[in-house]
């Protein structure tokens, strides 16, 4: 039997995607096209691979039991087919989109950018901001690497994890909480705003002074830490923010921050991409350029520190 190893592209594609519109959209092949190829995947295996149920398709027992080794078998292919490759910066033409909050993103953008114009002509980045809703952009190749603080839990998002940072509360020189030890009860005490691209008044603070038979009075949230940051600049309220990461913003906002009054976990900084990226050489250099920045970045943070309380 010959067997066309294009298939196991179309197959890895429609296992990952879940969808004939998708994995052709992935593949830059025509829906008729990916579905003929389905089709003769279907012949081949003997089984249906993907089954419509309501308005999406579900991948059978089969393809769940074969969705690893169809992916590594891909992914050792293009490292056999293209072994001697080398990167050329100067020729390469190439957008690379990178999403991420507005803090990180301020953060890395100057020693990126700065990079990628030095590197060649034909590369420049894209930054987007974070959504408000969870997006599968990086799983449909829509965005090429997402910068954040929480770990991702598809199987097939690779990531790494760049630091952490500890949270702070942010308030003005002249705040009330300024002129003494920052209890949690004197925390409570004050009105907050928090941060949430959702726009939720709750977050894991919340919890922590209920475990202490508090509660706080949120009167606003803000979609960055950059606008609750200016929000607090000009009235009597606390924020709760990473302070390396926001470092910049609080000193421009000439703000003072204190250690929050409860156990708080750090905030990982974690840069996260799909694994069909793994080999590409281009993106691994624009994972190295991302990591070089947020260091450099700290670097210069931890050279002048603003005033805490």
């Amino acid at each position: 039997m010959q067997l066309d190893l294009n298939l196991l592209a179309v197959l890895d594609a429609l296992l990952e995607e879940g969808s004939v519109t998708g994995a052709a959209e992935r593949l830059r092949l025509s829906a008729p096209a990916t579905s003929r190829s389905l089709g003769r995947i279907r012949r081949l295996t003997g089984d249906q691979i993907l089954v419509r149920t309501g308005r999406t398709m579900t991948p059978t027992p089969y393809a769940l039991e074969i969705r690893d080794d169809v992916h590594y078998l891909v992914e050792q292919s293009r490292a056999i087919l293209e072994p001697k490759r080398t990167l050329d910066l100067g020729t390469l033409r190439r957008a690379f989109i990178i999403r991420g909050n507005d803090a990180l993103t301020t953060a890395i953008a100057p020693h990126l950018l700065a990079a990628i114009r030095q590197a060649g002509p034909g590369l420049s980045v894209r930054l987007l901001a974070e959504a408000d809703i969870d997006t599968n952009d990086l799983r449909h190749g829509r965005v090429d690497l997402q910068i954040s603080s929480t770990l991702p839990v598809l199987p097939e998002i690779s990531h790494e994890t760049l630091g952490d940072d500890r949270l702070v509360v942010a308030f003005r020189p002249d705040h009330p909480c300024a002129g003494a030890p920052l209890t949690a009860e004197r925390f409570a005490a004050a009105d907050h705003v928090i941060v949430s691209r959702r726009g939720r008044t709750e977050d894991p603070i919340d919890v922590a002074l209920k475990d202490l038979g508090l509660r706080r009075r949120v009167v606003a949230s803000a979609p960055t830490s950059t606008a609750a940051l200016h929000i607090v600049s000009r009235s009597e309220l606390l924020v709760v923010v990473s302070e390396q990461i926001c470092r910049p913003t609080l000193d421009a906002c000439g703000l003072h921050t204190g250690t929050p009054p409860f156990d708080l976990a750090p905030v990982p900084v974690t840069v996260a991409w799909h694994q069909r990226y793994d080999n590409d050489k281009a993106h691994a250099w624009l994972r190295t350029q991302v990591r070089d920045a947020f260091a450099t970045f700290l670097g210069r943070v931890g050279a002048c520190r603003g005033p805490a309380a």
